[in-house]
């Protein structure tokens, strides 16, 4: 990933004085801002979905299969 420098160059910006101040009533430039900077994220990692979780959700699954199975069944006979 190429880092592109979000500043804006002060020969080209309009709006700007000399020395790099914005006379009074104009609207300064965007604030830059660092693309890559900030914390490392440890509190929250990604581990995948919790045993328990995905275990109460599988069962629902085939309690729900078996009950359209028997119902199939049923109707069949």
């Amino acid at each position: 990933m190429t880092h592109i420098n979000p500043d804006p160059d002060p020969d080209r910006t309009t709006g700007l004085e000399p020395g790099g101040g914005v006379p009074p009533g104009e609207t300064p430039p965007a604030e830059s801002s660092m693309p890559e900077a900030g914390p490392q994220e440890t509190h929250n990692p990604t581990k995948g979905w919790g045993k328990g979780p995905l275990t109460v959700i599988l069962a629902l699954c085939v309690l729900i299969a078996a009950f359209f199975l028997a119902y199939a069944l049923i109707l069949m006979f």
